[in-house]
């Protein structure tokens, strides 16, 4: 098992992190930028997931 000093070193943070930055690339164009209540609740997820992964971290 691997022993990670911070949540930032976990692969699957990485990777959340990487797919919250592009959702917000792709969410802040259009269609998707002119529907406020779709574009808040996908990037809401998406940062979502990221901070699941630290709160278990923190837990372990």
């Amino acid at each position: 098992m691997a022993t990670f000093k911070k949540f930032e070193e976990i692969e699957c943070w990485k990777k959340a992190r990487e797919l919250t930055r592009r959702i917000y690339k792709v969410s802040s164009k259009q269609p998707i930028a002119r529907d406020f209540g779709l574009k808040d609740q996908i990037r809401r997820a998406a940062v979502s997931v990221m901070s699941n992964i630290a709160e278990g971290y923190e837990v372990v």
